[in-house]
């Protein structure tokens, strides 16, 4: 049960299911609920015509209660996101069948959401609490998401939240020379580029990166490939911070991509910055930086929630603290991180070739199916 499903998909939870259910077939017989128009490889679900113009909260619930309504005859649900936890949940109660939940992000720790919801913030933040109290199992994308789990709701019981990281298909994110479909968005030939990939999204502290831009060295561009601001508020933000990065700096400082850009054109994107930048102020794992990695790229990240997990400090890129009471601090260190790469290419290289190695050996997703199934028949036994 998911929101996200071919050719809706946005974020790292919706690649997660993807790759997920791909390598799950061939151990399971495995059905696929997810939001929107009707698919072929998915039992797809609108939101009720009397909700289209609801909350957005009561909207995802709408589409919940089909979900639920249609999940029969299954030995196991397993929902992602608080989107689809709900379906997952009230599918086990009304037909005797355990729910497993992937906890991809929290919503108390994301708080910023209630610019989005509004009051919807609250509902989503019941039906999480809600249904993580009476899974059979939650798998956690990280050791630190499931800290953060058994933090946030203090009465899930440890023995029922088991760590089974997120993964990467090395085939489909690997280094690619060629240049052909960077020439169209004017990136530059002849200055190294620090490579920004994301949402617009408080969340990714695209604005902690806009600043520490401001403090790179001279004679390097930011790229931001970033599009679909949560809030009207935040895309006016980022617009104003990228104007006044070119002010100061000049406009070849950075380079704006605002559309969603296709995989090859990533990987190319991926494969010759110089750096990849992850200024995330909350990240279970981030699959972003595995697929930089698997591009050979160096990682310059935040060292919070599972990014440590993943970014190996000093091998495949350098970790910088984040604290939420000194942003400024966080913004100079992690630019003085970046610029350490830039004055030394021949580290950022190494790094990359060892995120790459990383990458392969620790993030295979036919190792992650295999241990989901390992929860599915524990909380079978539950």
């Amino acid at each position: 049960m998911t929101k996200e499903w071919p050719p809706d998909v946005y974020g790292g939870a919706g690649v997660h299911v993807v790759n997920l259910v791909e390598h799950l077939r061939p151990l399971a017989d495995v059905t696929v609920q997810c939001f929107g128009s009707t698919r072929s490889d998915a039992q797809a679900f609108n939101v009720p015509a009397n909700l289209a113009s609801a909350n957005p909260a009561l909207a995802t619930l709408g589409v919940d209660l089909l979900m639920a309504d249609n999940a029969q005859n299954f030995d196991v649900v397993h929902s992602h996101t608080w989107y689809a936890n709900l379906a997952g949940h009230l599918a086990g109660l009304l037909h005797a069948t355990p729910h497993v939940i992937t906890a991809h992000s929290l919503e108390p720790m994301r708080p910023w959401k209630a610019e989005q919801l509004g009051g919807g913030y609250r509902v989503s933040s019941w039906v999480e609490r809600t249904t993580y109290e009476n899974a059979q199992a939650i798998i956690a994308v990280s050791a630190g998401m499931r800290a953060d789990v058994l933090s946030a709701y203090d009465t899930v019981d440890p023995g029922r939240v088991f760590v089974v990281h997120n993964g990467i298909n090395t085939d489909d994110y690997r280094p690619d020379t060629d240049t052909d479909l960077l020439e169209p968005l004017g990136l530059p030939s002849d200055r190294p580029y620090v490579l920004f990939v994301g949402r617009i999204t408080r969340q990714k502290g695209i604005n902690h990166l806009l600043a520490a831009a401001q403090l790179f060295e001279p004679g390097v561009t930011l790229v931001l490939c970033a599009s679909s601001p949560d809030t009207e508020q935040i895309g006016i933000e980022t617009e104003r911070a990228v104007d006044e990065l070119k002010r100061r700096r000049g406009d070849d400082s950075v380079i704006w991509i605002q559309q969603q850009v296709d995989r090859p054109t990533v990987r190319q994107l991926l494969t010759h910055a110089l750096v990849f930048a992850c200024p995330s102020v909350y990240e279970p794992l981030g699959i972003v930086n595995l697929e930089a990695m698997a591009c050979e790229t160096a990682v310059v990240a935040s060292a919070v929630g599972g990014i440590p997990e993943v970014v190996a400090a000093g091998v495949t890129g350098l970790l910088v603290p984040y604290d939420s009471d000194d942003t400024r601090a966080f913004e100079h260190d992690f630019a003085s991180a970046v610029n350490t790469l830039i004055a030394q290419p021949d580290t950022a290289q190494r790094m990359g070739v060892a995120g790459r190695q990383r990458a392969i050996s620790n993030f295979s997703w036919n190792a992650i199916a295999q241990q989901t199934v390992e929860v599915y028949q524990t909380a079978l036994t539950t």
